[in-house]
């Protein structure tokens, strides 16, 4: 088991790491809006959504991971309502590679974020 931090990423706000390698699957901590500085994007869905994209991103680096090699992704939302422009924003990034996906709305995220991804990947 190895612990994966980085500092493109937001650190963590809480007890938790950002991610573990666990044999060759990384699992993700939710990835919010905040910036690797700690800043809360306080845009609109789709450009909170395009941070969270590039924490993810930075985290899969970081494990020797990509987009290409997730396997599972479980999306949290804020407002069901939002899910379209959510999905779109997410086909951007799983354009062709199409993981296993779970989404739910939630009633609150951690520092009332619109959107909250994590993720399992395959380490390279």
């Amino acid at each position: 088991m190895r612990v994966v931090s980085t500092n493109e990423a937001p650190a963590a706000i809480g007890p938790y790491s950002q991610g573990m390698i666990v044999n060759n699957l990384f699992y993700s901590s939710g990835q919010i809006p905040l910036t690797s500085e700690g800043t809360m994007i306080e845009g609109d869905v789709a450009e909170q959504t395009h941070q969270v994209f590039r924490n993810l991103q930075a985290v899969l680096s970081e494990a020797g991971a990509s987009l290409e090699t997730v396997v599972k992704a479980t999306v949290f939302i804020k407002d069901m309502n939002d899910f379209g422009t959510i999905n779109e924003v997410y086909g951007e990034y799983f354009h062709t590679h199409k993981p296993a996906r779970s989404c739910v709305e939630v009633a609150r995220l951690p520092k009332d974020a619109l959107v909250e991804i994590e993720i399992i990947a395959l380490v390279k």
